[in-house]
């Protein structure tokens, strides 16, 4: 099983978005796919229109009370293990033995049912984010096209330094994807070296491939449907494919 995350330190770079699109392809593909939503805000649960009420979540996973197969739900082709309000108090009701590697040791039990894990996490460095680095296998990040948004690479780039060193040496930098991104403005070059700058630091690259802003995104999730399904011939659907081949053209070697 492949597992894949989309981090970021900050909010509003469609990292959800990212995740929600990446997962839809490879269902259509015919791929097992789990989701697996760690961010409190439950963004990832409620567009995947997972039952999030009285029901099992990732932070009973994260504690121990539950299994990822207890806890997954099946919905439209794929699995969900939703995120619960409280998630956003793990670092307080974890056990403390292993807190890192709770995700990851969970993984594992499920590991021959799926060919994708996919993991959606908060926008903060904690450890719900700790917990989906040391338990993936290839992590994207997504930054908006703006000064301020690629700030926050440098700051995601020390953890992964951390997660490689202690907990998960073996995770590999997809790569950064450059959000809500117009090449036409006179901004855009600007952006786009800084982004190269960066991922030169971080032993990476930024995708070829770049997402343009499009209200067809927000309507999809509106209407608790994958993109490709919603509006499969808009431009920011072809954005996401392009992504999306790339991606995986890099860990199928």
């Amino acid at each position: 099983m492949i597992t894949l995350a989309a981090a970021s330190q900050k909010g509003g770079v469609a990292k959800a978005t990212t995740n929600l699109a990446i997962g839809a392809k490879l269902v259509e593909d015919g791929a097992r796919v789990l989701y697996i939503d760690l961010d409190p805000q439950m963004n990832l649960s409620t567009t995947l229109k997972a039952q999030t009420g009285g029901v099992l979540s990732s932070l009973d996973v994260l504690t121990g009370e539950a299994g990822v197969a207890a806890a997954a739900q099946t919905i439209d082709g794929y699995d969900a293990v939703p995120a619960s309000r409280l998630n956003g108090k793990a670092d307080d009701l974890m056990p403390s033995v292993g807190k890192d590697y709770r995700l990851r040791k969970a993984l594992e039990a499920v590991s021959d049912r799926y060919d994708f894990a996919i993991l959606d996490t908060p926008p903060a460095l904690d450890t719900l984010t700790v917990n989906a680095l040391t338990a993936a296998s290839w992590v994207v990040i997504p930054a908006q096209a703006d000064a301020y948004s690629l700030d926050g690479v440098t700051d995601l780039a020390a953890t992964i330094q951390a997660i490689r060193e202690y907990t998960n040496p073996d995770l590999k930098i997809a790569g950064i994807l450059l959000m809500r991104y117009n090449p036409r403005t006179p901004i855009s070059k600007i952006i786009r070296e800084d982004a190269e700058a960066m991922a030169a630091e971080l032993d990476t690259k930024v995708f070829r491939a770049w997402i343009r802003e499009a209200t067809v995104i927000k309507e999809s999730q509106a209407v608790k449907q994958s993109l490709f399904a919603y509006a499969p011939s808009a431009k920011v659907a072809y954005d996401y494919r392009f992504f999306i081949e790339e991606l995986l053209e890099d860990i199928n070697g």
